[in-house]
């Protein structure tokens, strides 16, 4: 009997995993099911609709009157993305807020299809010279290539969503005031334009200003393969 009981205890099991032997394991355990939603693997908003990214200058990336100007803009929302690690060769692990309000964005989580990513910020001239070509560029690949920007080390994001506005960019933005993507992204001047491949490998970056829509599409074919009207 002794032995039977104990054999059926060790098959007790949680919904999603082994139960712990220690109130710490449990703790934990409870964190991580409160993070995978027991197999949940999308990155939402907060409950309250709120996300804030670290202060520079006490900036948020999340207000009232941020979410008017991106709308106002006509900004699409982030993409939703998966909890998935990063791959080898492929963008930092890193989760940025989305600019705006709106579900945080996973960099290796993004949907797996050809992506140009720009690093930009409002106090880079030739940043806003290019924005209008990365702009024609989403509006004209009709979702066969997806562009997302990162506003970089701004501390004026207000100021970010009005010259996207003035750009005509109206695909998804995330804020890095803090620089979280440097080191993985090696940026050491703006602007800065990495292309990923559908497997969510980073093929090629261009640390020079784009000078012409002709330009950005030949990069777009010679990089990612796919040939953009």
């Amino acid at each position: 009997m002794r032995g039977t009981t104990v054999a059926r205890r060790r098959r007790v099991r949680s919904a999603c995993v082994r139960s712990p032997r220690s109130a710490a394991a449990l703790a934990t355990v409870a964190a991580l099911l409160a993070l995978t939603a027991c197999g949940g693997d999308d990155l939402r908003p907060a409950d309250d609709g709120a996300q804030t990214s670290d202060d520079i200058g006490a900036s948020v990336v999340d207000t009232p009157t941020l979410r008017a100007l991106k709308a106002d803009a006509g900004i699409e929302a982030c993409p939703r993305t998966s909890r998935r690690g990063a791959v080898e060769g492929g963008l930092p692990g890193v989760i940025l807020d989305c600019l705006g309000g709106g579900a945080p964005v996973s960099l290796p989580g993004l949907p797996a299809r050809p992506t140009v990513v720009n690093v930009w910020a409002t106090w880079c001239g030739p940043c806003r010279e290019e924005l209008p070509y990365l702009a024609r560029l989403h509006d004209e690949a009709d979702g066969s290539v997806a562009v997302l920007g990162i506003d970089y080390r701004d501390p004026d994001p207000e100021a970010a969503l009005r010259l996207a506005k003035d750009s005509g960019v109206t695909y998804p933005l995330v804020s890095d005031p803090d620089q979280s993507v440097a080191k993985g992204l090696g940026v050491v001047g703006l602007p800065q334009t990495v292309f990923v491949d559908a497997a969510g490998v980073v093929v090629a970056t261009e640390r020079t200003p784009i000078t012409s829509y002709d330009q950005l599409r030949s990069l777009v074919r010679e990089h990612l393969g796919v040939d953009v009207a």
